[in-house]
């Protein structure tokens, strides 16, 4: 019996439903916007991908005239360098502080040009070669011996065989000897199974193949990368978020969503969001909007945080409140943010309060006096 062909990466299988799960991938969350622009698009693609650079470009930043709302608040620029290196020889590495959304970023590039963001390595101390290039079906192998039917393919043999977007997060956690694994394949995009034997034994990626890693600054000194493995990538940072308004837009909009998912609809304040992502942006920068020096926490205070902060005091306030999100549920939950593993940090978040809140307070009123009432709300 012939076998039946292997379906092209444009005919990748329909996202899993939304309905049932806590947080559907990037390829399930905008299938309808991903589809739109897959109908809309006429511009060039390369070999293997969904959709255009121009389209990808378009559902990550958003477009108005598609209908399609923006996902990633960043630099753009950086995000069409991004793609033109996806669609290159070479592989993206995302690096940033934590909290930067180089998760989310990678996932979104992999969602518009391979239709999945399932293919996924983890990158941890325990990380071994297996769980990148392939294991074994030990029951099978000892009944058959090496077979294809015994092999455990992994994400990156599955990219590989399909020409799909692979994502390797934290690459920078794995000890140097498991991360060289990539220095070949990305060279050669071909991964050699030496137990196997005809043309098995060579897997060569289809177009459409590519890897984007993720690295965290702050984890550099874990285990830093080969001077080999650093040339087969094309080096992005991901940065915080400059722009207030940029920020305020998008926390508000997370908070909402998430309050939404949990079934708590508490009434979100777009001038409350403000407020909680102003202090972290002063905190971030160590000086204020008024140029008063502050010293920082050494805990990152990104975007991710303030997401966090806001929903926790979403919930404080639909759960112990009045259903309004207010400041004093914001005091309440910011020095879990803050207070990580150096109790300084609640010193330095302490004196921000007696210093830049007292002073605003005083001219500002309104809810920053709601926030300085409520500093007994810290830990």
């Amino acid at each position: 019996m012939a076998k039946k062909p292997r379906a092209a990466a444009a005919d990748a299988p329909p996202p899993p439903p939304t309905g049932d799960v806590l947080r559907p991938p990037a390829e399930a969350q905008y299938v309808d916007e991903l589809a739109t622009l897959a109908a809309a698009d006429s511009g060039p693609k390369p070999p293997g991908w969904r959709l255009s650079p121009r389209a990808v470009r378009d559902f990550i930043c958003g477009s108005r005239e598609a209908g399609v709302r923006r996902k990633y608040f960043g630099d753009d620029v950086m995000v069409e360098r991004a793609i033109v290196s996806l669609s290159s020889n070479r592989g993206l590495m995302l690096v940033g502080e934590p909290g930067t959304a180089k998760s989310m970023l990678s996932e979104l590039l992999a969602a518009a040009i391979s239709g999945t963001s399932a293919h996924t390595i983890q990158g941890t101390a325990g990380t071994t070669e297996d769980h990148i290039k392939y294991s074994w079906n030990y029951a099978l192998l000892l009944a058959e011996g090496p077979t294809p039917r015994a092999l455990v393919a992994s994400p990156l043999y599955v990219a590989m065989r399909d020409g799909l977007v692979v994502r390797f997060e934290e690459i920078t956690r794995c000890p140097p000897e498991i991360q060289d694994t990539l220095v070949s394949i990305l060279s050669e995009k071909v991964m050699v199974v030496p137990e196997l034997d005809g043309p098995d034994r060579i897997r060569n990626a289809r177009p459409g193949f590519n890897v984007i890693a993720t690295a965290n600054t702050r984890d550099r000194g874990v285990h830093e990368m080969s001077s080999a493995l650093k040339r087969r990538f094309n080096f992005e940072t991901v940065h915080a978020i400059r722009e207030l308004r940029q920020e305020v837009d998008l926390v508000a909009r997370e908070c909402d969503r998430l309050l939404r998912e949990a079934s708590a609809p508490a009434k979100v304040d777009r001038d409350v969001v403000e407020l909680l992502v102003t202090v972290f942006h002063d905190l971030r920068e160590g000086v204020t909007r008024e140029g008063v020096q502050i010293d920082r926490p050494s805990t990152v205070m990104s975007t991710a945080e303030a997401v966090s902060v806001g929903m926790a005091a979403g919930l404080d306030a639909y759960y112990y409140g009045e259903g309004d999100l207010r400041p004093g549920h914001v005091a309440r939950h910011l020095g879990g943010a803050v207070l990580k593993d150096n109790p300084d940090d609640l010193k330095k978040l302490r004196h921000y309060f007696d210093v830049v809140v007292k002073q605003r307070s005083q001219k500002e009123g309104g809810l920053w006096t709601e926030l300085l009432e409520a500093r007994k709300g810290l830990p």
